[in-house]
């Protein structure tokens, strides 16, 4: 039997493609780079447009600090204008990325995480040549939050460095649901 997104015709769900020059998507949703010292921690990042080798990306580095109860930089984008993007047609998320071979997470907000720490998480390795991950929806776990992960409901995507001392080096380029 034919998934919803099969049905409709739809093979992937493009998030962002990097053919703009900017932190802007092409379809104008915003990038932006978001550390722990919102609550105090002092992780530095920046995010920046360029090219990793030969391919147009966005680039996160920083360092992440546990010092004053810290730990996290990230790139963060909403996933829809307004409201929630009902992704349960497809599979997962699909991401380009190239990196310095350290532990990266990719953290999913829903309506149902009203809390800052609240999340469904998945862990990759970001290797130092492009590679394309798949991540499926069903490997993403819950972070501080009881609920079951709700795809019809979701509204930010972040791309994380989090959770111990390291200098984040990561690029990543196109991003999209897969069915």
């Amino acid at each position: 039997m034919p998934t919803d997104a099969e049905a409709a015709g739809l093979a992937s769900f493009l998030i962002d493609d990097r053919s703009s020059d900017s932190l802007v998507t092409a379809d104008g949703r915003v990038w932006r780079i978001v550390t722990d010292t919102v609550m105090g921690g002092v992780s530095s990042a920046t995010l920046e447009p360029t090219l990793t080798q030969g391919k147009p990306c966005l680039r996160m580095r920083g360092e992440v600090s546990l010092e004053n109860r810290g730990g996290f930089v990230q790139a963060t984008i909403d996933l829809e204008q307004s409201g929630f993007l009902d992704a349960s047609a497809y599979r997962g998320i699909e991401i380009e990325v190239c990196g310095n071979g350290e532990s990266y997470n990719l953290h999913l907000r829903t309506q149902d995480t009203c809390i800052v720490w609240q999340s469904y998480r998945i862990e990759f390795v970001a290797s130092d040549q492009w590679q394309t991950l798949r991540l499926p929806f069903e490997s993403f776990r819950p972070h501080r939050i009881d609920t079951p992960l709700n795809t019809r409901h979701l509204r930010r995507l972040g791309v994380v460095a989090i959770g111990r001392e390291m200098q984040a080096d990561l690029s990543f380029a196109r991003l999209s649901l897969y069915q």
